[in-house]
């Protein structure tokens, strides 16, 4: 650390999502490449009616996506194939992304005619897709009758990063603070990590409990050894954060706190200045 850093925290909890909108994985360290976690959100499910990748934004359209729970097999690596994942179906059934029966497991638990897509690392296209060649895919979103929200009571559609199944930034970090803060605004609310699906978690430094990282927009975060990131903008939340998943309740007040009391905003996106591996415990710095 140089004399010029601020220590903001340290680094709690690492997450990757392989399947864009399933369940992930918790990993103790991670290499994180010049579009995030090698293997966030490197598979994803394309509705073969329209096109558009499958999104737990649009619970109406998608509303199980959450009882799925997604893990690579092995530890993905730059500019080489991604590893094969492995999902749990909502009734525990193991498959696996190389089974070649695996687009009609989906659709039938889906109940809508789906294929598998993955990104194809070191280009901008999918291995599949319902619009072949395309370097851009397009999702959803159901915007709900909120105070606050940009659109109310919606369905709305918006474009993927190129080459890519996220749904703005490639890295997603959260502070303790920021869930510190929300838990105290409303008490009876469940503000576990598992809503928001960072990628990071960072452990405010002096167990501050405000929105911390809100200060960070624009400014570079060092990571361990290595790693910077570029914190690009805040991260407005939606329906997904008042789903149930697991033991976690629905609970719209999730969302309508965020709205009140930070424009609906938890967390900030951010991009990749410098790769390189990440643990837990890593200390994390302000340029």
């Amino acid at each position: 650390m140089n004399s010029t850093q601020k220590v903001v925290g340290s680094i709690r909890s690492l997450w990757r999502y392989p399947f864009k909108s399933m369940m992930g994985e918790e990993l103790n360290a991670a290499e994180v490449g010049e579009r995030g976690l090698l293997g966030d959100r490197g598979y994803a499910i394309v509705d073969s009616s329209d096109g558009k990748v499958a999104s737990a934004k649009n619970p109406r359209k998608w509303p199980r996506l959450f009882d799925f729970h997604a893990t690579l097999v092995d530890v993905p690596r730059t500019d080489v194939k991604l590893p094969r994942v492995r999902v749990t179906l909502p009734d525990g059934t193991l498959v696996s992304s190389d089974q070649p029966d695996l687009d009609q497991i989906l659709s039938k638990v889906l109940e809508r005619e789906v294929t598998l897509a993955a990104i194809v690392p070191g280009t901008l296209k999918f291995v599949e897709s319902a619009s072949p060649g395309s370097a851009t895919g397009k999702a959803d979103e159901y915007w709900a009758e909120l105070e606050g929200l940009e659109y109310r009571d919606t369905v709305t559609d918006f474009s993927l990063p190129e080459g890519t199944f996220f749904d703005s930034a490639s890295v997603h970090l959260l502070t303790t603070g920021t869930l510190d803060r929300l838990r105290m605004l409303y008490p009876q609310g469940r503000f576990e990590v598992r809503r928001f699906r960072p990628n990071m978690v960072v452990q405010t430094a002096n167990s501050e409990k405000d929105f911390v990282e809100n200060a960070w927009v624009g400014q570079t975060l060092a990571i361990g050894d290595t790693v910077r990131l570029s914190i690009t903008g805040l991260c407005p939340r939606c329906v997904m954060t008042t789903l149930p998943q697991g033991d976690l309740p629905k609970d719209p007040g999730i969302l309508r706190t965020a709205a009140q009391h930070n424009r609906a905003n938890v967390g900030v996106y951010a991009s990749v200045l410098q790769g390189g591996q990440v643990r837990q415990g890593d200390s994390v710095r302000l340029d």
